[in-house]
């Protein structure tokens, strides 16, 4: 028994759905493989500590609560004080706005308060108190680098956040240094996971020029970092 022509042609999937599955699958397959550059990119700067003689230190905001720093800005000021003893810069920044649930605090006053009361004199902090994710944080660096002379910077946050921070920094022609702050207990596979793909989609969000940032936080209620 022979099958029509017709009826092999009309099995067969037409050129229109052939193309469009092969685009399918290479944009798949290229998602995959800047994926998996970035995360290296986001290891390797995490896995690493330049902190060095500089200009001044840059604590990057994270929550706070109700003028308390949350666990993780409280271990960012905490590496921030310790970098500070060591004599790595004489002055720290302290960096990050806050919303009106915040009733008046800043996540910049709040950690410029943690400072004071760890020994750093009011002279040398200086507290930004204006930006609301990690792009306005850099730029408000930026200018406060130009108003302060400051050629040397070595910025504070957590391991994975770094890669993104430094390369933001290179976009405004900061001269920065990556130093993560300590990691607290067992970070678990998930929790790890999870701070990786925020890490990535946001770079990628960055590079691509999209602005997610807004309507994240508007759905969510959360801030950047």
């Amino acid at each position: 028994m022979t099958v029509s022509d017709k009826k092999l042609r009309g099995s067969q999937p037409s050129a229109a759905l052939v193309i469009a599955r092969s685009l399918i699958l290479a944009l798949v397959l290229v998602g995959i493989g800047w994926s998996m550059y970035v995360a290296q990119q986001i290891s390797a700067v995490a896995d690493q500590d330049e902190a060095q003689k500089a200009d001044a230190i840059a604590v990057f905001g994270a929550a706070e609560y109700a003028g308390r720093p949350s666990p993780t800005l409280h271990f960012r000021l905490d590496h921030a004080v310790d970098l500070y003893r060591m004599q790595i810069a004489p002055i720290v920044i302290t960096l990050g706005g806050g919303a009106d649930k915040d009733r008046g605090n800043t996540e910049g006053a709040v950690g410029r308060d943690y400072l004071l009361a760890h020994g750093i004199p009011f002279g040398n902090i200086i507290a930004e108190t204006n930006s609301f994710d990690t792009e306005q944080q850099v730029h408000r660096l930026a200018a406060i680098a130009r108003e302060y002379n400051l050629h040397h910077i070595v910025v504070v946050s957590d391991g994975t956040h770094l890669f993104r921070i430094r390369e933001m920094c290179r976009d405004v022609n900061l001269d920065v240094y990556t130093s993560p702050r300590a990691t607290v207990g067992h970070l678990g596979w998930f929790e790890s996971a999870k701070r990786y793909l925020h890490e990535i989609a946001s770079y990628t969000a960055w590079k691509l020029h999209l602005d997610v940032g807004l309507p994240r936080r508007w759905i969510t209620g959360e801030d950047d970092f």
